[in-house]
């Protein structure tokens, strides 16, 4: 594994109680949050190219691969079938 750079980060507590919601609510840590937005706006910054995912084990694959796969009753039913948008 890469080695990681630690870093003291002083942030607005108002700001930080935000960070840890949004992260509880996409089931991550709040360094993870953070670091997650972080490589979003150098993307953004460079001109929008897509950022490499991290690697996701084996199991997390396939347990996302369900989630984002319809069954066949939501192909019946296209309408209400919306992916979420990951944007």
């Amino acid at each position: 594994m890469a080695s990681r750079k630690s870093f003291l980060l002083r942030i607005d507590p108002a700001l930080w109680s935000e960070l840890e919601a949004w992260a509880q609510d996409e089931l991550r840590s709040v360094n993870g949050q953070i670091e997650y937005l972080l490589k979003q706006a150098v993307v953004k910054r460079r001109g929008g190219a897509a950022a490499p995912k991290a690697p996701v084990s084996t199991e997390a694959q396939t347990d996302e691969t369900k989630k984002l796969t319809p069954t066949s009753d939501e192909k019946n039913h296209s309408a209400d079938y919306a992916p979420d948008d990951e944007s």
